[in-house]
């Protein structure tokens, strides 16, 4: 069985390896995180800091 040339193992670890980067980096962009509620900060009571003395 004849052997691969040096050159043609580079040539698939530099594919291999561009092919990975790519398929990772489009899963990490393609997540969007849901962003916080405004309503939900509205609901929440603050209690006013006016004292009575």
């Amino acid at each position: 069985m004849p052997q691969m040339a040096p050159i043609g193992w580079l040539s698939l670890f530099i594919i291999f390896t561009i092919t990975f980067i790519l398929f990772c980096m489009m899963n990490y962009y393609s997540f969007l995180p849901s962003a916080p509620k405004t309503l939900d900060m509205k609901k929440m009571s603050y209690n006013s800091l006016n004292w009575k003395w």
